[in-house]
């Protein structure tokens, strides 16, 4: 039996491509125009700091060598296919579950273009509250974290709850 693309959760490919653009942007953006490590204030609590990360969130394994940008590369390529063959079993529908994976692939993908372009990643995005700051983040972190907890709720609130009314 042949499923059409349109017919499973790749027709919103459309979401990972926009967040991907708007992320390959911002960080071309950020480059251009920041200085590294001098944050420029947007408003109270919020800086632009141009910064690069080698390793994943917080800095994790940054300062291992350089094995580790392979490394990322290479997961990032393999959730990416995981997340492909995710969506293409999926219905095209809307939902949390679909958008959420769409959110996470565009993060996953716009961080493997910097690794592999640059051999880092760059970051851009300072929260802070008096002198303790946040990781520093982009737009593809973003998306990871925004779709994770989607899949989250989803899975956790809404999955049981369809799965319920379909019994009934």
């Amino acid at each position: 039996m042949k499923i059409h693309f349109l017919q499973t959760g790749l027709r919103y490919l459309w979401i990972a491509g926009l967040v991907l653009v708007l992320d390959q942007v911002t960080k071309y953006l950020a480059v251009s125009y920041l200085t590294f490590g001098e944050p420029l204030a947007v408003m109270p609590h919020f800086n632009l700091t141009l910064v690069y990360n080698y390793g994943a969130a917080f800095s994790f394994l940054a300062d291992m060598g350089g094995w580790q940008r392979w490394f990322f590369v290479v997961l990032a390529l393999v959730v990416g296919v995981v997340l492909l063959v995710w969506l293409s079993k999926l219905k095209a529908k809307p939902t949390l579950e679909v958008i959420g994976l769409q959110l996470i692939l565009a993060g996953a993908i716009g961080n493997l273009i910097d690794r592999l372009l640059f051999g880092k990643v760059t970051d851009f995005l300072d929260f802070y509250y008096g002198s303790w700051h946040y990781a520093t983040f982009n737009i593809a972190d973003m998306g990871i974290t925004l779709g994770a907890v989607m899949l989250v709720y989803y899975e956790f609130f809404l999955r049981p709850k369809a799965s319920t009314e379909s019994k009934k």
